[in-house]
């Protein structure tokens, strides 16, 4: 329900001509902004939309998907450079890089010619140099969405269904083996899996309680706990490099169990140790596309993120 609704709504990734005609016309728009200060600056903007800025390891370089692709865009001169990936990738907006710097995770459609499991257009995982080149498939079936990667670089945290479920729910897969592990079961969607810098905690989104709030669960899935409780639909929790805060997509209106695109967002913060919640950002528009992914600063200090206008 939660990655169908990027296709349906967005079509970035389109592949039939009906669905091609969906793409919204909008300026898009990749912004940092600091945190304690709240100044805010535009990275690159374009006409055709792109979104999930990750933040590379080493500072100089901000990665986003557009159209399938995956694009470094410079921070020092809002250069945009295509990854050279293998030309049928059909990335979607989860997509990350290594604790190391060096890899990437993307989710995409699959882009083995005889995918004898008939994945179609689900989303599968797969690695490669953060440079380009060949890609390895981590999950063999779909859908699976990524989000988090284990500090210790062994272990990706996704999203997928599997068996036939009615829900989305939270997986771990080890890279060594390719074994997966389901960490959450039934109560509706749950999502945005991102482990904390120690490792020891898996934050999340979960729709359990009937509306989507923020939770907390130990990284083997037990002592599973609800963060926030507001009138808002809460997404994608990301923590902070020092583990003491998360950013969080707040929309403003619920939106039940989906994170469409074009709606009255706001990015907010979540004290860890006080609970407290503080705006970080005025309310835009935006939604999916915004901070699906990992998208703090290396030195905690700033965070990258998308925001629209319509045309």
């Amino acid at each position: 329900m939660r990655k169908i609704m990027f296709t349906a709504v967005c079509a970035l990734f389109a592949q039939t001509a009906a669905a091609r005609q969906q793409v919204p016309k909008v300026n898009a728009y990749l912004e940092t902004i600091e945190i304690k200060t709240g100044k805010r600056k535009v990275i690159y903007q374009d006409t055709v939309l792109f979104e999930a800025p990750n933040w590379s390891k080493d500072g100089q370089f901000l990665l986003i998907n557009q159209k399938g692709k995956l694009h470094k865009v410079f921070l020092k001169d809002g250069k945009k450079v295509q990854i050279g990936f293998p030309a049928n990738l059909t990335a979607n907006n989860d997509h990350g890089i290594s604790p190391d710097g060096r890899q990437v995770v993307i989710s995409s459609g699959v882009i083995e010619a005889n995918d004898t499991l008939k994945h179609g257009g689900w989303s599968v995982l797969y690695t490669g140099s953060i440079e380009g080149g060949a890609l390895k498939r981590v999950t063999q079936r779909g859908p699976s969405y990524w989000h988090g990667w284990s500090p210790d670089g062994s272990t990706l945290a996704f999203v997928g269904e599997r068996n036939g479920g009615k829900d989305l729910d939270v997986f771990t897969v080890s890279l060594k083996d390719g074994k997966e592990t389901q960490l959450t079961q039934g109560g509706g969607l749950d999502d945005g899996p991102d482990y904390s810098p120690d490792g020891k905690y898996i934050y999340y989104n979960s729709f359990r309680t009937g509306r989507m709030q923020i939770w907390r669960m130990d990284a083997d899935g037990s002592n599973q706990v609800q963060l926030t409780d507001d009138q808002y639909a809460n997404w994608f929790p990301h923590p902070s490099p020092d583990g003491r805060q998360l950013v969080i997509l707040t929309f403003m209106e619920d939106q039940l169990q989906e994170h469409p695109f074009g709606k009255d967002v706001q990015l907010r913060l979540l004290d860890l140790a006080s609970k407290k919640l503080s705006p970080l950002t005025p309310v835009f528009f935006g939604g999916q596309g915004t901070i699906n992914v990992p998208s703090w600063s290396p030195d905690g200090k700033s965070l990258a993120f998308v925001r629209y206008e319509l045309r």
